[in-house]
């Protein structure tokens, strides 16, 4: 590369030594530079309609290649608007995320009231690994390099660099080095603490092995289908780390969920976190006499919620396994206790109890009905298997509904809200699969991959407009928008709302009420129209016929995203239950 002669030169060339192939973001003044130096040497700009979205999108990229995301935005707003994506990175701890942001000129001082002034390193220093500005032009490529390194070694998180306009247009004074990053060495576990696990295995009547979505990140795929068919001890993956052994593998308990969690006595917990969604470890989804082991890179993460502390280990997932392997030698699980026949029946109850609710044919179309229909008719298309394709998915019974029944067999092919529940990832999320997987080579993969995104009416208006940034890209995204009419659910037009409104409709189906409950949506919103008028495809879909031609025509068309608006039933007559509250009354 020829020397930089400016500084948003000298920024394009830090990027591309540490083999950075896309960058995510919107451009403004005065990050617009530095986005043209970074295509003019090969990087990919993807130009989002809303710096939430690019920071979503920027934040899964680097799940899905192990190497941080890049987001760039401008100062002020567009940082605010972009801490969306570093809430998000940060407490779903495989998300690695790099984030540029422009700033008004040094010379401005700290309150001089320059254009989109903000002191965005105190603003971003409690929620990031790193956040600096640079001492000088000079030391921009070390500070990039620094934050980019701190983004995904140890915990994954957050660096930001502040890049001040004069520096961003400014000239260097001196020949820079820029230097690259390798990637992060793999450490292994204590002997002894490994001995003690391998020894609370061995002695184990119920164990159980939960797979999160770090083992994912990790790429620990191979290492885990080893130590997992050796050991024989039955695993439930996490709703993303689904894939990092296949759905349909036979020591996958996943569909007797709640069983397998009451009933283990050791458990090995592998790149997840006794957060809300595994119950923090405690009863009563969790049996009071469990003992938890934990394998984490995080070593502060070790202990929390109802772990055991001496059976935890630091160190990366593939070199702890290896090594727990080699500790155990020969040794396989042999049930003494029914615990495979206690799981087997609860597995053939939930089974059949899904397959009920899939084959009820009504109008409108269930949740289950729905979602068991384009499982099949996905896989069909994709030539009989679920191999090449990606799920994201979001919204609160979308989301939940929808992780039982489609299968996935491959590891980093399930994103959804994660860890924060996040509500408005999925179209930013589906941008970054498509580019991951088919626009870019770090992933390695040898086939196109299909990136479905299952969207909830409420969730994807968050970010609605972004299907304009898949139709300029020409990105053959499908997008499936589950229309209840509501947040969690909806109100049909004869349902009596809460308290003593009653719903009207006039003789063209709108709501003549003017009160309305705090979960009603537009039932009728034509999303497949919004879909077309911003360059994609759309169709609306109320039946089972139609929606075998929807998603027919929407996997041929390959010149941008395709929209299905599936109206669905509303779920008006059921009570809201919020589960994961852990209270026994959390309904509405």
């Amino acid at each position: 590369m020829a020397s930089p002669t400016n500084g948003s030169q000298l920024i394009a060339q830090s990027l591309k030594s540490l083999n950075v192939q896309v960058i995510f973001g919107i451009v403004g003044i005065p990050v617009i530079e530095v986005a043209e130096a970074c295509i003019a040497l090969g990087i990919k700009f993807v130009s989002f309609r809303n710096e939430q979205a690019a920071s979503y999108a920027a934040s899964a990229y680097g799940f899905l290649t192990g190497r941080p995301g890049v987001c760039l935005v401008v100062g002020g707003p567009g940082i605010l608007h972009a801490m969306a994506g570093v809430g998000n990175s940060t407490v779903n701890a495989t998300f690695p995320m790099l984030l540029l942001a422009g700033s008004s000129e040094t010379s401005a001082g700290p309150t001089k009231g320059a254009f989109q002034q903000l002191d965005a390193v105190a603003v971003l220093t409690p929620h990031t690994k790193l956040a600096v500005r640079p001492p000088s032009l000079e030391q921009l490529p070390e500070s990039i390099r620094d934050a980019y390194r701190t983004a995904f070694w140890g915990r994954p998180g957050v660096g930001f660099v502040d890049l001040p306009a004069d520096f961003i247009q400014g000239t260097p004074k001196e020949v820079v080095r820029i230097a690259a990053v390798d990637e992060q060495p793999k450490t292994g576990g204590s002997i002894a603490r490994i001995s003690a696990l391998a020894n609370a295995l061995r002695g184990a009547k119920r164990p159980l092995i939960v797979v999160g979505k770090g083992a994912a990140y990790a790429r620990a795929e191979d290492v885990l289908h080893s130590f997992i068919n050796s050991t024989n001890i039955p695993f439930l993956p996490t709703p993303q780390g689904k894939g990092v052994l296949p759905d349909s593998h036979p020591l996958n308990v996943a569909t007797a969920r709640s069983v397998a969690l009451r009933g283990a006595d050791v458990v090995l917990l592998l790149g997840a976190r006794l957060n809300w969604i595994l119950h923090f470890g405690e009863a009563p989804k969790w049996s009071p006499h469990v003992r938890i082991a934990q394998v984490d890179i995080s070593a502060e993460e070790l202990g929390r919620g109802g772990a055991d502390p001496t059976l935890c280990v630091a160190g990366d997932i593939t070199e702890v396994v290896s090594q727990l392997s080699a500790s155990l030698g020969r040794w396989r699980y042999t049930d003494s206790s029914n615990w495979n026949q206690q799981l087997s029946a609860s597995t053939v109850k939930n089974l059949a109890s899904a397959a009920k609710k899939a084959a009820i044919v009504k109008l409108p179309l269930s949740y289950h009905r729905s979602f068991t229909l384009l499982k099949d008719h996905l896989e069909a298309l994709s030539g009989g298997s679920s191999d090449d394709l990606v799920y994201v998915s979001e919204g609160a019974n979308t989301m939940d509904i929808s992780r039982s029944i489609f299968s996935v067999s491959k590891p980093r092919q399930r994103l959804d809200a994660g860890t924060y529940a996040t509500m408005g990832v999925g179209l930013g999320y589906a941008i970054a699969a498509e580019i991951a997987y088919n626009h870019t080579h770090e992933t390695g993969t040898t086939s196109r991959k299909r990136i479905i995104a299952i969207e909830g009416d409420s969730a994807f208006g968050f970010s609605l407009p972004e299907i304009e940034t898949m139709s300029r890209y020409k990105l053959p995204i499908i997008v499936i928008v589950v229309n209840n009419g509501g947040v969690y659910r909806g109100t049909s037009d004869n349902s009596p709302s809460w308290g003593t409104d009653v719903w009207e409709a006039d003789p063209e189906g709108k709501r003549a009420n003017a009160l309305l409950t705090s979960t009603a949506l537009g039932f009728e919103t034509a999303y497949h129209t919004v879909a077309e008028g911003l360059g994609g495809r759309g169709w609306r879909v109320k039946d089972e016929e139609e929606l075998a031609v929807a998603i027919k025509q929407a996997w041929e068309y390959g010149a941008g995203p395709s929209v299905i608006n599936l109206i669905i039933e509303s779920g008006s007559e059921t009570k809201l239950e919020f589960n994961w509250l852990g209270k026994k009354d959390s309904k509405l």
